[in-house]
């Protein structure tokens, strides 16, 4: 499991060589998260010294703990909806702590807000403290029940705002809203990244933080039924993680994308039902699908519209979506045998 994250890692710093973190301090909060977990280990590749700030409200000290050690890994327990000092000239700032499972919405909601919006004020003030550059990871979920698919960032939302879903939707609304407040106001180099569904290696799976691609994954590998919610005719586009991360570096550096809001995802639109097949077929399972409740509010499209970011960044992403499961699936399989 070590190994193939390794390899991914390496891709990524092949893929993001333009950037030079060399000498520079990054801040990342989430980084016990699946996606922090990864950015951190990335930008430490690249011989950034990196803070990795972390409550463990969903994130496990397990996907960082290997970095212990390291003469530039730094690692803080905190709450980001609480004040936070450093007592170093930071250069870069990744905001991406929020839980994000949407079985969390009903029982974390005030804790989403919080990481959304106090933590967003915060981890802005650093920024225009030490006049660091700052990445504030937004979501697809700002979009609701979409009307333009593939959906373009000058799209504004069809939200619920007293929805299950709008602890987190409105709350990243919001939190885009400040980030663009620092930049107006402020002048700090603010940039916003919308992110689509994004799998790979480190997902949770169990109880309220599983998302559906390991969720599927382990309920295949396990011969449990697959749970599909409605009639798994709603659609989503995924993204392997190396990509995303990719991305979302090459957007930090950016000196073309001040203020700029970006969507990062991959624009191939799939049914779920489509994706419980394919994980079927990919893991050789017997596995039954079985149709559950759809969830309130749950989006019926979800596609992004990547022209932005191929324009700005030059980036698109390059895995196809079976190599990335594939990928998954060999270490979920791999840490399903080692337990």
């Amino acid at each position: 499991m070590v190994g193939m994250i390794k390899e991914d890692v390496k891709e990524i710093t092949r893929e993001t060589k333009d950037a030079e973190f060399g000498g520079k301090t990054v801040l990342v909060t989430g980084s016990a998260g699946f996606l922090g977990s990864w950015l951190c280990e990335a930008l430490i590749e690249k011989g950034a010294t990196v803070y990795c700030v972390d409550n463990f409200a969903s994130g496990l000290w397990e996907n960082i703990s290997h970095l212990e050690g390291n003469e530039n890994f730094m690692f803080i327990e905190h709450d980001v909806s609480k004040l936070l000092t450093i007592n170093e000239k930071i250069d870069f700032i990744f905001h991406f702590a929020s839980r994000a499972s949407p079985f969390e919405f009903e029982h974390y909601p005030l804790e989403i807000i919080d990481s959304n919006t106090l933590g967003t004020r915060n981890m802005l003030e650093l920024a225009r403290r030490y006049n660091a550059r700052f990445v504030f990871a937004s979501t697809s979920e700002i979009y609701g029940q979409p009307k333009v698919v593939p959906t373009p960032e000058r799209y504004w939302g069809y939200v619920n705002p007293i929805g299950i879903r709008s602890c987190y939707d409105e709350s990243k609304r919001l939190g885009e809203a400040v980030t663009m407040a620092y930049y107006r106001q402020y002048g700090v180099d603010t940039k916003i990244v919308r992110i689509f569904n994004t799998y790979g290696p480190r997902m949770r799976a169990d109880g309220i933080y599983g998302r559906v691609v390991p969720r599927f994954i382990t309920q295949a590998l396990a011969g449990k039924p697959i749970t599909v919610f409605g009639e798994g005719d709603q659609t989503r586009s995924f993204c392997y993680v190396t990509d995303l991360i990719t991305g979302v570096i090459k957007l930090a550096i950016a000196e073309n994308a001040k203020g700029e809001v970006v969507n990062m995802g991959n624009p191939r639109e799939i049914t779920i039902l489509e994706l419980a097949h394919i994980i079927k077929r990919l893991t050789n399972s017997d596995s039954p699908i079985e149709f559950h409740p759809l969830p309130p509010d749950d989006p019926q499209r979800r596609c992004p519209d990547i022209t932005k970011a191929k324009k700005l960044l030059g980036w698109e992403p390059k895995v196809k979506l079976e190599d990335g499961l594939k990928r998954t699936i060999e270490w979920f399989r791999a840490r399903r045998h080692r337990e």
